[in-house]
């Protein structure tokens, strides 16, 4: 799956660090999602697009494979 996390987390100044914080996950799993080697469950999913006031859809795009 594509995101703009890393893109959307910048924008806003948020280290890796705050923003994990803010989701309440480890620094290390922002990390992953921002390189594409995890997709995030559905409600973390929520919790992100909620964080950028933004939908789902905005952030996250299927990749076919």
């Amino acid at each position: 799956m594509n995101n703009r996390v890393k893109a959307l987390r910048t924008a806003r100044k948020w280290t890796q660090r705050e923003f994990a914080e803010r989701l309440g996950v480890s620094r290390q799993s922002v990390h992953a999602i921002e390189t594409q080697k995890y997709d995030p469950s559905l409600p973390l999913a929520f919790k992100i697009a909620g964080l950028f006031e933004t939908t789902i859809e905005d952030i996250f795009e299927h990749r076919a494979d």
